[in-house]
């Protein structure tokens, strides 16, 4: 490992911190980059024999955001935000309100299908890289992104979901 490849891994920073605020709490993706980080890093000597970096780091990212869901979480105590600074800000109000409603209505879509939907739309991935990267068949990516692009849009246009009943006789 020399210096001079640490700038290779670096310059996915940016997009990894963007996919890793959209899947996870703003709390917990700064450690979810940082993690995916230290695990490539660790793994330098497989550099030269990965094809894409992309996918490979989103792999690495996808796989410790599910293996975070499993692990029990610990309790946590919040801060006191009476004793927060208020930080001064221009009013953003409308792009403000319409991304909390995509941010609320992307936490409302199943896991699987907001990580097919995110990788495809905010990180441009192909079908191909996607199915790579998650370790799904392409035909399961492409279920993934239509039920989840329909449901986004029923979601951001107020219509109720559909009611699928099952028959039990």
């Amino acid at each position: 490992m020399h210096d001079d490849e640490a700038p290779q891994l670096l310059s996915w920073v940016p997009r990894l911190r963007r996919y890793a605020r959209a899947l996870a709490s703003s709390s917990e993706a700064d450690d979810l980059v940082q993690d995916t980080l230290e695990r490539a890093w660790a793994k330098a000597a497989l550099w030269p024999g990965v094809g894409d970096m992309r996918a490979w780091l989103f792999g690495i990212m996808h796989n410790l955001h599910v293996d975070a869901l499993r692990r029990p979480r610990l309790p946590t105590e919040s801060l006191d935000e009476d004793d927060m600074p208020e930080i001064p800000v221009a009013p953003k109000q409308d792009e403000g309100l319409a991304l909390l409603d995509l941010q609320a209505a992307l936490d409302l879509l199943p896991r699987e299908q907001k990580e097919v939907l995110l990788l495809v739309s905010l990180e441009e991935m192909s079908y191909a890289e996607v199915a790579q990267t998650l370790g799904i068949p392409l035909g399961t990516v492409m279920s993934r992104l239509s039920r989840g692009r329909e449901r986004l849009r029923r979601l951001l246009a107020g219509r109720a979901e559909a009611v699928h009943l099952k028959v039990v006789k």
